[in-house]
C-alpha cells in the first residue's frame, strides 16, 4: 500500500497565464476514500489525468511538479505497468470503452494486463456480480444506459485490481438508489481490498460517513486545501439546503393543449418491451421532468420521440403523423439534447461550434450579444479558439446547451442535462431554459436523476416504471 503524494505540481496550457493547477502540494492517503470537489473547469479533471498517468501521454503538454506512488515517480513507471498501479473511471463512460460487448470489453483489458486466459472467466465473472451486472455479459455496450455503462467501467477496474482507483464525476448519469449502491461497493473495495479511492464529484450527497478526507479546490487560487471537519460540515450543511427537492406539482389539465401524443404506442427494441402506452401527450410550453431507474429506457422513448428508432403505434407532433413529416422539417420542431454532449459537436474549436449554431437557428430569439451574455454567465468566454473535446466535462455540456437554445426549437428534449454541472452553473442553466419557456414558448421534456435545484423550471413530473409512464404530483 503507497500514498499517492503530489508535490509543487503546476499546469497550464500554452497561450494561457492561468495555471489550471497552481503549486499544488497534497497526499492521498494509501487505503483512504478521499473526496475532491470544486466548480466545473475548476482542474479537476485534469489533476485526476496525470495521477492516472493519462496526462501528459495523450496530450503532449507536461506539467512542473511531480506525482509519486509511495517512493517511484509516475514519470519513471513503464506505460504498460501503470494500469497495475492506478486505474480510471471516467464521467462521460463512452470514453472508457474499446470493444463492442461487455465481455469483449472485460477481456481486452484483461489481455492488456497479460492475464492467463484460462483465469479471465473467473475474474470477468466476479467483477461483474460485484458491481450486480452479472446479467449485461454479452450485451453491446451501446445498447446500454448511461448508468449500465458506469456499472460495467467499475466492474472493468474491479476485475483490473490496481491499488488506487480514480473516479471524475462517476455518478452523473445515475439515479438515487445505484448512486448510493455505487459509493458502498466503492466502500468495500476501500476496506476489504485496501484500495485506494480518490473521487472527483459536485454532488455531495451520501459522502459525509464515507469519505476519510474532503479536499477542494479553490477556482481563484487553483489550489487544493485539505478541509478541517468543520469546514467539510459548513459543505456539507450547505449542500443539503440548496440540493435537495420534493415539489408538488400540479396534474396536467385536460384543457392543456397537448404538441406531441402518443397513441396504441409499443417500444420493444431489444425484443423485449419498455414501455406501453394507450394514451399520452406532453403539453406546448411546459416543462415535464421524466424521472425513472436507470436502464428502463428513458433515453430509447427519445429516440422514437426523434424518429430516430422504430416503435409501434403513433407519435403525433402538433395534430400530425410525424412519419408524415419530412425528416428535416420534423427536426426543426422537435430536437434532442444528447446526454453525451461531445455526440453535439461537428466543428473543432468553440467559436466554431457556436458560429454554426447562429449560422442554422430556427429563429431570431437569441442574438450574438445574447449568446456573449450566456457564455459570460457561465465562464466560457475567451474560450473561443479552444478545441472542444478540450473542455471539461461540465464546460462542454454548458457549450451544448448554449449551442441547443440558440437553434430555439418548438421542442426540446433534454436528456441528462444538469450531468456535470455544479451547483451555480446549474441554476444558470436552469434560468436560461425558464427564459426559452416563457419568452418563446418552448416546449420541454427532460430525462434527469438530478432533482435539487430544478424547482423553479418544473411544470409537470412524468414517472417511467412498470413499462409505463404516468403524471405524477410529487417530485422527490
Amino acid at each position: 500500500m503507497t500514498d499517492v503524494s503530489i508535490t509543487h505540481f503546476t499546469f497550464h496550457y500554452p497561450k494561457s497565464d492561468v495555471k489550471v493547477l497552481n503549486d499544488i502540494n497534497l497526499t492521498f492517503h494509501s487505503n483512504h476514500f478521499s473526496l475532491l470537489s470544486g466548480p466545473s473547469g475548476s482542474g479537476k479533471s485534469t489533476l485526476l489525468y496525470f495521477i492516472a498517468g493519462l496526462y501528459p501521454r495523450f496530450i503532449g503538454l507536461d506539467a512542473t511538479g511531480t506525482i509519486k506512488f509511495g517512493d517511484t515517480d509516475i514519470k519513471q513507471v513503464p506505460r504498460d505497468q501503470v494500469s497495475k498501479t492506478v486505474a480510471m473511471m471516467f464521467q462521460n463512460p463512452n470514453q472508457q470503452f474499446a470493444m463492442d460487448t461487455v465481455i469483449h470489453e472485460m477481456t481486452f483489458v484483461l489481455e492488456n494486463l497479460r492475464i492467463e486466459p484460462a483465469k479471465m472467466d473467473n475474474i470477468i465473472t466476479h467483477a461483474l456480480t460485484f458491481c450486480g451486472i452479472g446479467n449485461l455479459r454479452s450485451r453491446v455496450i451501446n445498447t446500454l444506459s448511461g448508468g449500465e455503462k458506469q456499472r460495467v467501467a467499475l466492474a472493468c477496474i474491479v476485475a483490473m485490481d490496481p491499488p488506487v482507483i480514480v473516479l471524475d464525476e462517476p455518478f452523473a448519469s445515475i439515479d438515487p438508489d445505484s448512486r448510493l449502491d455505487l459509493l458502498h461497493k466503492l466502500k468495500v473495495l476501500q476496506t476489504e481490498h485496501g484500495k485506494t479511492i480518490i473521487i472527483a464529484d459536485h454532488d455531495l450527497a451520501d459522502y459525509q460517513s464515507l469519505i476519510d478526507e474532503f479536499y477542494y479546490l479553490d477556482p481563484k487560487s487553483h489550489q487544493i486545501s485539505l478541509l478541517d471537519a468543520p469546514s467539510a460540515q459548513k459543505f456539507f450543511e450547505h449542500f443539503k439546503s440548496t440540493q435537495t427537492i420534493n415539489k408538488r406539482v400540479p396534474l396536467p389539465s385536460t384543457s392543456d393543449p397537448a404538441i406531441l401524443n402518443i397513441r396504441d404506442f409499443k417500444l420493444n427494441p431489444h425484443h423485449s418491451i419498455l414501455l406501453k402506452l394507450d394514451n399520452f401527450n406532453f403539453y406546448k410550453g411546459k416543462m415535464t421532468l421524466i424521472t425513472g431507474a436507470n436502464g428502463i429506457g428513458k433515453s430509447t422513448l427519445f429516440n422514437a420521440l426523434t424518429k430516430l428508432l422504430a416503435y409501434q403505434g403513433t407519435i403525433s407532433y402538433d395534430g400530425k403523423n410525424i412519419q408524415k413529416i419530412r425528416p428535416l422539417n420534423y427536426a426543426k420542431n422537435v430536437t434532442l439534447l444528447f446526454q453525451d454532449a461531445e455526440n453535439q459537436f461537428l466543428n473543432i474549436t468553440v467559436k466554431e461550434e457556436l458560429d454554426l449554431s447562429l449560422a442554422n437557428k430556427f429563429t431570431e430569439a437569441y442574438s450574438a450579444e445574447d449568446v456573449q451574455g450566456m457564455l459570460q454567465a457561465l465562464d466560457l468566454t475567451g474560450r473561443d479558439n479552444q478545441v472542444v473535446y478540450s473542455l471539461s466535462e461540465g464546460q462542454k455540456k454548458k457549450l451544448q446547451i448554449v449551442e441547443m437554445l440558440i437553434m430555439n426549437p418548438p421542442v426540446l428534449l433534454l436528456d441528462e442535462p444538469f450531468k456535470g454541472l455544479d451547483y451555480q452553473s446549474l441554476q444558470v442553466i436552469v434560468g436560461f431554459l425558464n427564459d426559452a419557456k416563457n419568452k418563446f414558448g418552448q416546449t420541454q421534456i427532460a430525462i434527469s436523476h438530478q432533482l435539487s435545484g430544478l424547482e423553479a423550471l418544473i411544470d409537470y413530473h412524468a414517472n417511467f416504471k412498470n413499462q409505463n409512464l404516468t403524471y405524477q404530483e410529487v417530485v422527490k
